[in-house]
């Protein structure tokens, strides 16, 4: 009878019932605990029906370009191993500009959990990772118009702990995701669907490709011009980043010299199959690439800046390339940079149909996936070492919780790290923080 009672009353009657079904389903898109309006009853039973989460065989013609979820109630949004999101939580800011990050950054305890929007994810960070940049970052020297006080940190590991309804179409609770955005010094990040990596598991390795990997591989591959018996040379060859560049352009065959400040990060070197490890502390980083090399090196993959670019660009070869990837002696002043002795650059390389060439990794997001995807392989099939630094060996011990972001910061331009520095950020389980 209801049934027939349905079909005869007038279309616009069965019209306003389904849109108030429609709004009563999405009052309960968020849980109770981060404060939504529209919470103003209890949440209705679980449906009957099964959930679906995008299977993979739904067909994608036009009508249905992407599946239906049913996300009408708040169980998709609580932490999937059983503790409630927190509706605070700590994360860093930049509270004035400036190249000391002790000094510009500031640590809240209290700042709300962020909602995700229809195509984000929320994602409890596991492990942050702590790039020479990060100084850069709060000095504002990436925009002009940047306002604090604002977010910082680039990139994390984490589970997706909530999501948005368009997201839910290829995410779930629990996954295990990486990603590259702006904020990820925090205990929850807001990160859009588009943006973020499926991972296998939530492992501070993976953490290492993000930007340390991909701006190595990206750069050798687009400007690099590799192949066998090539000569290289790799400033702070035993980083975040100069561990990938060392690896890589040895898979291309290339002979590979590398500068380091240690006779730990010597040794790191050689494991990766390093042909000529220079300890610039014990040895004459210009003496002993004029006795060996005396025709030149054919690519340098430069990082350091200062002193250390001018010995690159005497290296060169003819018809040599100098690739830019970072200055980081520099990075602490007020200028950011470091002299150099460019008056004499343009004689250089003319003499020797030389260039030197800047590589930022913002520049070449067309080839981003592609490095992502080839340097993930490469790690899962055990050909590629991703050394992580997580300060275990630093003075007051391993780099956990964000407080600990500033000793990172301290212990890489101290030049301590061997590998990428990563940041552990744990949790427990049943807590709400």
């Amino acid at each position: 009878m209801r049934a027939v009672a349905a079909a005869a009353a007038p279309a616009t009657t069965v019209a306003a019932a389904a849109s108030a079904a429609s709004v009563r389903s999405r009052a309960f898109l968020w849980p109770r605990h981060w404060g939504s309006p529209l919470l103003m009853q209890p949440p209705p039973p679980p449906p009957c029906r099964p959930i679906c989460h995008a299977d993979s065989w739904l067909p994608t013609t036009p009508a249905t370009a992407r599946p239906i979820v049913d996300m009408s109630y708040a169980r998709h949004f609580l932490d999937f191993q059983g503790s409630s999101i927190p509706k605070f939580m700590q994360k860093l800011v930049v509270s004035q500009l400036g190249s000391n990050f002790r000094e510009a950054v500031t640590l809240l305890r209290d700042s709300p959990v962020p909602l995700p929007g229809d195509g984000d994810l929320l994602v409890r960070n596991r492990f942050v990772g702590v790039n020479a940049s990060d100084i850069n970052y709060s000095a504002g020297r990436y925009s002009t118009s940047v306002k604090i006080p604002f977010d910082t940190g680039f990139e994390g590991i984490g589970e997706v702990v909530a999501l948005g309804l368009t997201a839910s179409a290829k995410y779930t609770i629990g996954q295990a995701v990486a990603y590259m955005t702006p904020g990820s010094f925090a205990e929850y990040t807001v990160v859009p669907a588009k943006s973020a990596i499926p991972v296998p598991s939530v492992k501070p390795e993976y953490l290492t490709l993000l930007i340390s990997g991909t701006t190595a591989y990206i750069s050798l591959k687009e400007l690099g011009e590799l192949s066998e018996g090539k000569k290289v040379l790799v400033t702070a060859a035993a980083g975040g980043t100069g561990q990938f560049a060392v690896q890589l352009a040895k898979k291309a065959k290339c002979h590979v010299i590398g500068t380091c400040s240690s006779a730990e990060k010597s040794d790191f070197l050689k494991s990766l199959g390093c042909d000529l490890p220079i300890n610039y502390k014990t040895e004459n980083v210009g003496a002993v690439l004029k006795r060996e090399y005396p025709e030149g090196v054919d690519v340098v993959y430069e990082s350091v800046g200062g002193e250390m670019f001018d010995l690159a660009v005497n290296a060169l070869a003819i018809k040599g390339r100098l690739i830019i990837i970072g200055f980081i002696s520099g990075y602490q002043t007020p200028s950011g940079l470091s002299p150099i002795k460019a008056g004499t650059l343009p004689g250089k390389l003319l003499k020797r149909s030389a260039s030197v060439q800047g590589f930022f990794l913002n520049h070449y997001f067309s080839e981003y996936q592609k490095a992502m995807d080839h340097l993930l392989k490469m790690f899962e099939s055990q050909e590629l070492v991703c050394e992580v630094d997580l300060g275990d060996l630093s003075p007051e011990g391993k780099f956990t919780g964000l407080e600990s972001v500033f000793r990172a910061v301290d212990y890489m331009y101290m030049g301590k790290n061997i590998g990428k520095i990563v940041v552990e950020l744990p949790h427990s389980v049943n807590s709400k923080l």
